[in-house]
């Protein structure tokens, strides 16, 4: 797990040299959007509770079996594992975001999810529509885009630096297609 300023010293030791020029300015470049970054991490985790029961939610309006007798959210105990993992997930797509790199990601969420989830029986195609689902969620509340006519009684307005977020909507989004994409 590397955040951006490890990386730099790593790739300056590798080359036997100092950090400079690219790399410099690379670092002068995160920490000017840190503040950005910072409101786009708690964005998603005030709301990470709404965001992961919407997207479950969603998942099984769309595929309603899945609460019924047999179903992988039925009982109780298994609806809540799912909600357990839907958190699990944002939560290490927040540390990534925040860190500027999926390696946590990948080492400590994703190495192996899928093979678990197969031994287990969890449908993917449900799995990844919840994360599809946690993805449009995160980059409407990064990008500031989220309106009480989407939210309902629940809209929260988070107070944000101004300016354009598009480069960190991406960045997050890559994170949850990688999710997807592990689970595929």
């Amino acid at each position: 797990m590397l955040d951006a300023f490890s990386r730099a010293v790593i790739t300056a030791d590798a080359k036997t040299g100092t950090i400079g020029g690219a790399e410099l300015a690379a670092l002068r470049s995160f920490i000017a959007e840190g503040n950005k970054r910072l409101d786009a991490v708690n964005a998603i985790a005030s709301n990470a509770s709404c965001a992961v029961s919407d997207a479950i939610a969603g998942m099984i309006c769309e595929n309603t079996g899945l609460i019924q007798a047999g179903g992988n959210c039925y009982p109780n105990r298994r609806m809540a594992a799912c909600l357990r993992d839907g958190e699990i997930i944002l939560r290490y797509v927040t540390y990534a975001l925040l860190a500027g790199d999926a390696s946590v990601l990948d080492d400590r969420c994703l190495n192996g999810l899928k093979e678990t989830y197969s031994a287990l029986g969890v449908p993917s195609g449900s799995s990844v529509r919840a994360v599809q689902i946690m993805k449009a969620i995160a980059v409407a509340h990064i990008t500031n885009t989220n309106t009480e006519a989407n939210a309902g009684n629940r809209f929260r307005k988070m107070d944000v630096v101004q300016g354009d977020c598009s480069s960190l909507a991406s960045e997050a989004a890559s994170y949850f297609d990688r999710v997807a994409s592990a689970l595929s």
